[in-house]
């Protein structure tokens, strides 16, 4: 993961740095929010800005949008006071960190913004052998394409193969062609001059030169426009790109992984995808098997998961019943293993005591789980969320939607010890709801909890 510092790297920062580096961050400081974006815009790209709350935040996120540059901001400074925070918050911040840091704290930011720390667990046979087949053609320099459900790690499968490769101490970039626009996508991957477009004010390396002797992640490249794909096809055959409004190519050197949770050769036959790239692209097929058919993978993950959210929210290490055990591996598991990830993070912080109970993981799960196998879970766990529903819908009686999603949303919130992002993960909602949501709450004079915990723990979710 790539740390960007803004501000002056002395004493309490100068230790969030070092901690940063012992959890595995490759740390680059500059001292200023204009040295940052220049930083960004000549190709030293970063995962993460850690911002010195006496700079101009919500300046630092605007400069970088116009740039088309998106990379996620979290303040930090000495001060612990509330109103600090908000403001930093408010700014554009993800989160506010105190200073001096905490260890595990500054553990769990790196770990939220980064699919580094999620190692490749695999106890299914089918799961074990695509392992082997990436470990085997990881040091080779082929195209692999990665195909396999949404949410089914094929990220992490892509780092796996990086971090397996000849190129392991070279930069690791990412690209989600699904997220970015058409007619952006072409200067995020290959750049542009000044002056290329309005609002092109300064030279913008792109993703390719950014992984420059590294790797290259195309995510969901199903997605690209047809005519960018013939640019594409170009750089991965010729090892060259041209910036948008340059005028000679640029030499590159990168491995090309891509991602797709299509049948690519249905969308070429289709005339939605370039036969000649397809084959570029598709040189070593991996795929992933979905959640559901690796049930011995269910658990193993499950426990991962627990034991990570369990860390970042400063909690106790959370086993789970049988209970819960029988829940997940009757579920469905339609979003695979990133919504297995949601399930179990909401699951630890709504928890009451150092077990997580079928009830836990949210009546999505308990309520699917039974029509997926066709057996059912446990008398207990269905009468615990049977005693949940009888009691919610008593207290709901005579209220209006408005002054129980208000109490619904405090109530998480305070639970959450202030996180908004946790908050947010546990209602459903965008980070920019809640936080309006917020505001409202906040002009009609309601008590808001502080962007913070109590302890002075803060993670992002």
């Amino acid at each position: 993961m790539r740390l960007m510092i803004v501000g002056s790297i002395t004493g309490p920062l100068a230790m969030a740095s070092k901690i940063a580096m012992d959890r595995g961050a490759k740390v680059m400081q500059v001292d200023n929010i204009d040295a940052a974006t220049n930083a960004l815009r000549s190709g030293r790209g970063a995962d993460l800005l850690m911002v010195e709350v006496s700079h101009d935040i919500e300046a630092l996120i605007r400069q970088n949008e116009v740039e088309h540059i998106f990379v996620p901001v979290v303040a930090c400074g000495i001060s612990t006071d509330a109103r600090t925070a908000a403001m930093a918050i408010r700014a554009g911040a993800k989160e506010f960190i105190p200073l001096p840091p905490d260890p595990e704290l500054i553990a769990a930011v790196i770990a939220a913004v980064s699919d580094d720390s999620k190692p490749m667990i695999a106890k299914d046979p089918a799961m074990i052998a695509a392992l082997k087949l990436a470990e085997q053609v990881a040091p080779s320099d082929a195209s692999i394409m990665i195909s396999g459900e949404s949410g089914v790690g094929k990220e992490v499968m892509a780092r796996f193969l990086h971090s397996k490769s000849r190129r392991a101490d070279k930069p690791f970039i990412s690209v989600n062609c699904a997220a970015i626009p058409d007619n952006l996508l072409e200067s995020e991957l290959f750049g542009h001059e000044k002056g290329a477009f309005t609002g092109a004010i300064a030279r913008r390396i792109g993703k390719f030169e950014e992984a420059n002797g590294g790797t290259l992640l195309l995510d969901e490249i199903s997605e690209m426009d047809l005519k960018l794909q013939a640019k594409l096809l170009r750089a991965i055959q010729e090892r060259v790109i041209d910036r948008v409004g340059g005028s000679k190519p640029v030499p590159v050197d990168i491995r090309i992984i891509a991602t797709t949770n299509r049948e690519l050769i249905k969308e070429v036959n289709e005339g939605n995808f370039r036969e000649d790239l397809y084959y570029r692209l598709n040189v070593i097929n991996l795929e992933i098997p979905p959640l559901r058919t690796r049930q011995s993978d269910i658990v193993p993950l499950a426990e991962f998961f627990a034991k990570k959210f369990a860390v970042a929210n400063g909690q106790p290490p959370k086993a789970f019943s049988q209970n819960a055990k029988d829940a997940l591996l009757q579920n469905g598991w339609r979003g695979n293993v990133r919504e297995l990830e949601n399930t179990i993070h909401r699951a630890v912080l709504l928890s009451r005591e150092n077990q997580i109970e079928a009830v836990d993981l949210g009546s999505q799960v308990v309520n699917t789980a039974s029509p997926v196998t066709g057996g059912g879970i446990s008398q207990d766990a269905l009468t615990n969320a049977q005693i949940a529903v009888s009691n919610a819908s008593v207290s709901l009686v005579g209220r209006t939607i408005e002054n129980v999603e208000q109490e619904m949303i405090l109530e998480t919130l305070k639970h959450c010890l202030g996180n908004r992002t946790h908050a947010a993960v546990i209602l459903g909602i965008s980070i920019r709801t809640l936080r309006n949501k917020l505001k409202q709450y906040q002009d009609a004079g309601i008590d808001i909890p502080a962007p913070h915990a109590s302890e002075g723990k803060f993670a992002l979710g």
